[in-house]
């Protein structure tokens, strides 16, 4: 309830932090060159971004290199490294990857490199380690939890690193920097990767909400600008679905490089200039994403019985790469069935794919292991290569796989579910209910907002706002509060008509008073 610093546990906890510190410190000691080799994503680009700054900041000689997800793809690769060494680096120190990356780990060295793996992802079977490696998910790891973001565990390895530069006494001329003020990184990084928001995260997410209301990174000021988020009213529906989004963008779509320049970049000009590109980036992405949606909505209208699947499954030409994943998710969101988006050329078949509760996405396709050129993933999400005459085979495989009684996916599981934490009267609800309600904030992935039930409310007033949004005044006897529902423009009860309605209280602030409006998550006419 009281997330505190103070509770973050000793990062030499880490197995493989001892290791990785005395290279660490031999490369200062030195002056050696350091590259920090990231990824793509939000949480990738905020762990490069915020080991990037530590050290510049100590003037330790530093650099970076984030993959080009179309041409290099995830991880760690050959020519990267071959990249990396001819400029004149010592050491490499992954971010959010390279725990699946021995063969690339090992030219390394044999170029002549020093390699400190820090990753969040599981341990691949067979894994030996030729390098130190910073994993909490490693066997007779003690760090006591499991759950970070790639950027948590950049976060701790600062520490580490700070309290070994402080022993060395190295503060007593230079100023020791104040890595609270990092922490904003850290939640954005954190929140965007939908880890659980408990325990650890529950702390740096918490305290790293606290230090974007004075954030010192002109970038992350300049995205905050763009998005029209006030730091001051900041909550962790805003880094997901308003910041988040627009990180991610130009890994997928664009140059992922715009992402790691906005979170180093100094002058403030420069970030806003960054922070709109990136801006329009995204608005691109949401238009690729727009039309393949839309591409495959008529693909259901005019010929696929969705009610007769349990995995959907769709390819198409020139549907771009990047934002596979998005589309298979909204899929998911709309038909509650696990979803495969493909784009073929050139013969091969490019895909991603998405799941939900009772189907293991990456056990079927690991069944099928064969057809494809490559794949990977998890339980909920999965990429692959196939060449494209193998499609057809593939959707039939997986229906079949699908309707198997070991595979435990359900009837039931199809149907979307709303789960109440309570039924409660609108009289109940005031000020101080909605203080103890955001008290169990940051609300994410294993944190999720409550929601109530209340029955039979009589809509007042109700409209549609901007062709998407549902606004009512709803009430029950003499106690009337306001509602919205985002995307509820299919569904506008009539005035005077009775409704059950699930929602969250929330604080709303307009013209400088505050008001208590309802969040709608779902909506029925009352029996």
């Amino acid at each position: 309830m009281n997330p505190r610093l103070s509770n973050i546990p000793d990062p030499m906890n880490f197995k493989g932090m001892k290791e990785a510190l005395f290279v660490i410190l031999r490369c200062i000691e030195t002056g050696a060159k350091i590259t920090i080799f990231g990824d793509y994503d939000a949480d990738g680009l905020t762990s490069t971004a915020l080991l990037e700054n530590f050290f510049s900041n100590l003037g330790i000689k530093v650099s970076h290199y984030i993959p080009d997800r179309l041409k290099e793809g995830y991880g760690l690769n050959s020519e990267a490294i071959k990249r990396i060494a001819g400029d004149g680096t010592k050491l490499i120190i992954t971010v959010d990857c390279g725990i699946s990356n021995g063969k690339e780990i090992s030219l390394a060295i044999s170029l002549g490199m020093d390699v400190i793996i820090t990753d969040h992802h599981q341990i691949p079977e067979g894994f030996q380690p030729v390098c130190p490696v910073v994993n909490p998910n490693q066997k007779d790891c003690l760090f006591p939890f499991k759950n970070l973001a790639g950027v948590g565990i950049a976060f701790f390895l600062s520490v580490a690193i700070r309290a070994a530069l402080r022993e060395k006494g190295l503060f007593r001329i230079n100023p020791e920097p104040d890595l609270r003020e990092y922490l904003d990184l850290v939640a954005l990084g954190t929140v965007a990767d939908r880890v659980p928001l408990l325990d650890q995260n529950r702390i740096l997410v918490a305290s790293g909400m606290e230090t974007m209301s004075r954030s010192r990174w002109a970038g992350l000021v300049a995205m905050m600008e763009v998005a029209d988020i006030s730091p001051s009213g900041m909550s962790s529906e805003d880094i997901a679905f308003r910041l988040a989004p627009r990180l991610n963008a130009p890994g997928r779509i664009g140059n992922p490089e715009t992402g790691i320049k906005l979170l180093t970049v100094k002058d403030p000009l420069y970030a806003r200039e960054l922070a709109f590109d990136m801006d329009r980036t995204n608005e691109t992405r949401q238009s690729l994403e727009k039309d393949i949606f839309c591409e495959i909505e008529e693909i259901i209208r005019s010929e696929y019985p969705v009610d007769k699947k349990r995995v959907l499954v769709f390819s198409g030409e020139n549907w771009h790469r990047g934002v596979l994943g998005i589309v298979a998710s909204r899929l998911v969101e709309r038909y509650h069935r696990p979803s495969i988006i493909m784009n073929i050329q050139d013969g091969m078949a490019v895909g991603s794919g998405r799941s939900m509760h009772g189907f293991d996405l990456f056990g079927a396709l690991s069944q099928i292991s064969h057809v494809f050129e490559r794949f990977g993933g998890h339980k909920y999400a999965a990429g692959f290569a196939l060449k494209s005459d193998r499609v057809d085979f593939l959707r039939k495989e997986l229906e079949r796989i699908a309707l198997l009684p070991e595979a435990g996916f359900k009837d039931e599981d199809m149907v979307p579910r709303v789960e109440i934490d309570s039924e409660l009267a609108l009289k109940e609800i005031n000020f101080e209910m909605v203080r103890h309600i955001r008290a169990l904030s940051p609300f994410g992935e294993g944190n999720p907002e409550p929601l109530f039930l209340a029955r039979s409310l009589k809509v007042h007033s109700s409209r549609i706002i901007r062709d998407r949004h549902l606004s009512m005044r709803v009430g029950q006897g003499k106690t009337i509060f306001d509602a919205i529902g985002f995307n509820f423009s299919d569904t506008c009860p009539s005035n005077g008509e009775s409704v059950d309605m699930v929602f969250t209280p929330e604080v709303n602030f307009w013209q400088g008073h505050e008001r208590i409006k309802l969040r709608i998550t779902d909506l029925k006419r009352a029996v």
